[in-house]
């Protein structure tokens, strides 16, 4: 039988752009998350930058460059280096548990983690030695999303960190470089900040799939899901082996960046 008292959390973390990292307050955040964890013998991260059906999995050699999958910023951000290693053994688990419910996993070599992997993970884990790999959302809908977790929780028992990677609140019409990182948020997203916080805190999944009806300011936060999408990735993992609620949820990182929710959550 798995040793479920060894089985890693499941986290699922706001990302940032590339400048976060000069951000001190959300990296000294990151990296004491990072250091209280578990270490873990490889990473699986669901991005929100990667949409791609059927469902695939980055290069998995370790030696494939990053994917600066963002535009306009200064030239440092794009010669940020994180060299994890490759994650073979990983594709190989997604790849049987996939295929035992009828599904096969596509493999791209060359792509490379995008900012959504790499952003928080070098924060995280900054010694880039734990293996990683980056699975592709083949849709945005909440219940294919939450299976998907569920088929891939399995994983948590081979010692597997897998962490869905978006961000609380996304519309980026609110983001204000003039401001500041730490201006006051815009009503819409603290009101669907404080609306997460107690749905996803309390473990109610079913509000979570359902945001749409169920959240204030849900399409002024998401005008697009695709930064929402990866919590249900989380959700599913997390909820496979027993219904969540508080005393298995942990929201570990509040608060706002340039107007947007970096609230981040830790599953047991």
């Amino acid at each position: 039988m798995p040793d479920t008292a060894q089985r890693p959390p499941v986290l699922y973390l706001s990302h940032g752009a590339p400048p976060l990292a000069d951000d001190a307050t959300w990296t000294g955040q990151l990296g004491a998350w990072g250091a209280d964890l578990p270490r873990p013998a490889a990473v699986l991260v669901v991005s929100a930058h990667w949409e791609l059906a059927p469902v695939a999995v980055s290069a998995t050699s370790g030696n494939v460059p990053l994917l600066y999958d963002f535009w306009g910023f200064p030239q440092r951000y794009y010669e940020v280096t994180y060299d994890a290693p490759g994650a073979p053994r990983l594709a190989h688990s997604v790849a049987q548990l996939l295929a035992g419910a009828g599904e096969q996993l596509h493999q791209d070599p060359s792509r490379g983690l995008d900012h959504g992997a790499y952003v928080p993970l070098k924060e995280m884990f900054p010694e880039a030695d734990v293996p990683t790999l980056q699975l592709s959302m083949p849709t945005l809908d909440p219940r294919r999303l939450f299976e998907l977790g569920r088929r891939l929780a399995p994983l948590r028992d081979e010692n597997v960190l897998i962490v869905g990677s978006g961000f609380t609140t996304h519309n980026l019409a609110w983001f204000d470089p003039s401001a500041g990182p730490d201006a006051a948020p815009p009503t819409a997203s603290a009101e669907f900040d404080h609306w997460a916080a107690e749905a996803v805190g309390a473990g109610d999944v079913d509000a979570v799939l359902d945001f749409l009806v169920r959240a204030p300011a849900a399409v002024e936060a998401h005008p697009r899901t695709e930064h929402w999408a990866p919590l249900y990735v989380a959700l599913g993992a997390a909820s496979a082996s027993g219904a969540l609620s508080a005393d298995t949820v942990d929201s570990v990182i509040d608060g706002f960046w340039f107007g947007l929710s970096k609230r981040s959550w830790q599953f047991a």
